[in-house]
């Protein structure tokens, strides 16, 4: 197991596209750390100058105090599973499991051992003699990560693994990946624009958006307390809803109607804010904000509803069902200390 740091990266593609800008953080020794953004934010290039597999334009990368902007790929001990299994057709799944270390003309007993122990750890044990066009999507994906766990490096490395599976299978690769690293304990570095991923996996998030660092936090501090309207609105499904107002007094004129302003919020009297709410925080009560329901939306426990408030769409989840319809008006209510507030020209969260 080892640390990583980035210390102020760069990079950039013929000397003028900048892609990653100064980028600077710390990954403990045997963390799992998500890279969530949307796609061109740099999250993939990111990893891959950790992988080695690009080079670093400016600052320093290094692994287990050990700067490797030099070293080649191999010499890294880290290992890397891509959204691609890229599994060797013609071999079975042993065969592809013990390659790495094949190459490395390791002993054979030591192949064997490293094999057997990563397809316990991964269920694989009654797969071993088949070839890759016999797996299913999910075994595929196991004999990838067992690849890369026979080699035992310092540093595991996902980049968007799970693309290629459907929705079930997804979740149940999620808790497998996640079982694996709390059972190995081996840092890990996951790459993925799925935050839901984020969110279910993650021991610390880094958002990332156009090259550099939005937030870093856990799951939950970044879900509570965005610093910024694109983690906020990028953190969270459904997404948060946000709208235009002004403050007046202690709360903020918006839609027709006035929202409570969170405790310890400071902003001055006439300043334009955006105010943010999770769908999830807003309440129906018998006497609140009006507002026209759109549409219903049954998903079973929880039922979603698409609302009309002054003009503008909001969402709200409820934990349970209702016998709201299409254009029925309903009344809204939000405690005040679920509320979000920024300032309108930085972005940035106030209080």
């Amino acid at each position: 197991m080892a640390a990583v740091e980035f210390r102020k990266v760069f990079k950039t593609y013929g000397g003028k596209v900048k892609v990653i800008h100064g980028i600077e953080f710390a990954i403990r020794d045997g963390e799992f750390v998500v890279l969530v953004g949307p796609s061109g934010c740099g999250k993939s290039t990111l990893l891959r100058m950790l992988a080695g597999l690009e080079e670093i334009t400016g600052g320093e990368i290094l692994i287990d105090g050990k700067v490797v902007n030099d070293l080649e790929s191999k010499d890294r001990d880290i290992a890397m599973v891509f959204q691609s299994y890229a599994l060797y057709p013609h071999m079975t799944v042993r065969e592809n499991m013990g390659f790495s270390l094949k190459l490395r003309k390791a002993p054979a007993a030591q192949i064997g051992q490293r094999v057997a122990e990563a397809a316990r750890i991964l269920n694989l044990d009654p797969l071993l003699e088949r070839y890759p066009r016999e797996l299913s999507g999910g075994q595929r994906q196991r004999v990838a990560m067992g690849r890369a766990i026979v080699r035992d490096p310092k540093v595991f490395l996902f980049d968007e693994p799970l693309s290629n599976l459907d929705a079930k299978l997804r979740v149940a690769m999620r808790s497998e990946i996640k079982a694996l690293h709390q059972r190995l304990k081996t840092t890990t570095v996951y790459v993925t624009h799925d935050q839901i991923e984020a969110m279910t996996m993650a021991d610390r998030i880094v958002v990332m958006h156009d090259g550099v660092i939005e937030q870093i936090g856990t799951p939950l501090e970044l879900f509570d307390r965005p610093q910024n309207l694109f983690v906020a609105q990028f953190i969270g499904s459904p997404a948060m809803n946000v709208f235009a107002g002004r403050v007046q007094g202690a709360a903020v004129e918006a839609l027709g109607a006035r929202w409570p302003l969170p405790p310890g919020v400071q902003a001055a009297d006439g300043q334009d804010v955006q105010y943010g709410v999770r769908p999830g925080d807003l309440e129906l009560v018998a006497e609140g904000t009006p507002a026209r329901v759109v549409v219903v939306e049954p998903t079973g426990a929880e039922t979603e509803l698409l609302l009309e408030v002054g003009g503008q769409n909001l969402t709200l989840v409820l934990h349970g069902r209702t016998d709201a319809r299409p254009d029925d008006v309903v009344h809204l209510r939000l405690d005040a200390a679920k509320a979000h507030v920024f300032d309108t020209r930085s972005g940035q969260r106030l209080g």
